[in-house]
């Protein structure tokens, strides 16, 4: 390959870097630069955190990733009659509680917080909540009821999205404990990775059909799946540095999966 070339979709720019032969290391190291800044805009959508800095080192969690569940969420006194409360009604009076900020999204869906979450049992009781809490079944109710609905239909919303798809919850995950992530990708990334990285969107910029782009799409999430495995198996040794360096990977090829949904779209 003569060249390595990075395509930025959301510029609709092709950035060219000369051959690696050429490359001087200050030249190679602008080239990763500019390439991680491009990636970096990216990645906005997903959950940041905002803990102290964990220093490079391997770090292990103190406490176990799995059986945490919603029952060990802090029982509250309802507002209205003063009874014991649960996440989302009073158990006496059956009234609609406000938010408990202090539940964990995998509490407030009711489920065990591990990495391998059940997809479907997550929409499942997320559909659940939703048709339980949604403001159009306040309409009557008070106006402060009328608020905990909406504000409690949000919570869900929120937590349904961060959990529902990998790169979202394994940034959580790492948030719940402490680790600071760096907003965008990871500028410390292996250069051969980002190398790899660059020669996929490179492909997939010079793609000229549905079956060329399904191809690169295919392998993208084949890599992407063997990173999710390598994922969980991270968090449950709790090795979190580990975890945060693939995470950094996720994010790359996660948004290499959207480039080729976009490409997908365009007419080719």
């Amino acid at each position: 390959m003569n060249s390595i070339r990075s395509f930025c979709v959301s510029h609709g720019v092709h950035r060219y870097v000369p051959s690696l032969q050429s490359l001087s290391v200050g030249s190679c190291a602008a080239a990763r630069a500019r390439f991680i800044s491009n990636s970096a805009k990216n990645n906005r959508d997903y959950p940041q955190v905002h803990t102290n800095r964990i220093p490079n080192r391997i770090l292990k969690l103190q406490h176990p990733t799995s059986n945490f569940c919603s029952s060990s969420a802090e029982m509250r006194s309802c507002w209205s009659c003063g009874s014991p409360a649960q996440l989302f009604f009073c158990s006496a009076c059956k009234i609609i509680q406000p938010p408990n900020h202090g539940a964990t999204y995998f509490q407030i869906l009711n489920c065990d917080q591990t990495f391998a979450v059940d997809v479907p049992e997550l929409q499942r009781r997320y559909l659940e909540l939703q048709r339980s809490l949604h403001p159009d079944n306040f309409s009557l109710k008070s106006p402060t009821e009328q608020e905990y609905s909406e504000k409690q239909s949000a919570l869900v919303n929120k937590a349904y999205r961060t959990l529902q798809k990998p790169v979202p919850r394994a940034v959580y995950m790492l948030q719940l404990h402490g680790v600071r992530l760096q907003e965008g990708t990871d500028a410390t990334a292996d250069p051969n990775f980002l190398l790899e990285v660059m020669e996929t969107n490179e492909k997939l910029a010079e793609s000229r059909s549905p079956e060329e782009v399904d191809d690169i799409g295919q392998a993208v999430r084949v890599t992407l799946k063997d990173l999710t495995e390598q994922m969980n198996t991270a968090l449950n040794k709790g090795d979190l540095q580990s975890a945060r360096e693939l995470l950094a990977r996720m994010k790359y090829f996660a948004n290499l999966e959207e480039k080729v949904k976009e490409k997908l779209t365009e007419n080719l």
